[in-house]
């Protein structure tokens, strides 16, 4: 996926939001595989895998929530601009990285 950082206005972030849409519908998708599995011999790694999809739901739903408000990009601790190249990486990223390693130590 690629960020246009230099893009203006309403559709800024158009890619992004489509591929984080699209990529929501299918962690929803996942999410409800998995829940209506029902092989108890699988259930660890149901369980690890539904903790995975879930917490990536939670990540996309902040990322398309940031889109929408207008703070994408920005880091949520010290207000600076979250560099292109993370957010081609990682395009739900919440921290620049200085913050990131400081909040994860």
């Amino acid at each position: 996926m690629s960020v246009d950082m230099e893009a203006t206005g309403q559709g800024r972030f158009a890619v992004v939001r489509t591929s984080l849409s699209e990529e929501f519908a299918a962690q929803t998708t996942r999410l409800q595989q998995l829940t209506t599995a029902a092989d108890a011999s699988e259930a660890h790694e149901r369980a690890a895998l539904l903790f995975a999809t879930r917490q990536s739901l939670d990540q996309i739903s902040g990322a398309l929530r940031r889109i929408a408000e207008g703070t994408y990009g920005t880091c949520e601790k010290c207000a600076a601009s979250i560099p292109p190249e993370r957010l081609e990486v990682l395009p739900h990223a919440r921290f620049c990285v200085p913050c990131q390693q400081k909040h994860h130590g």
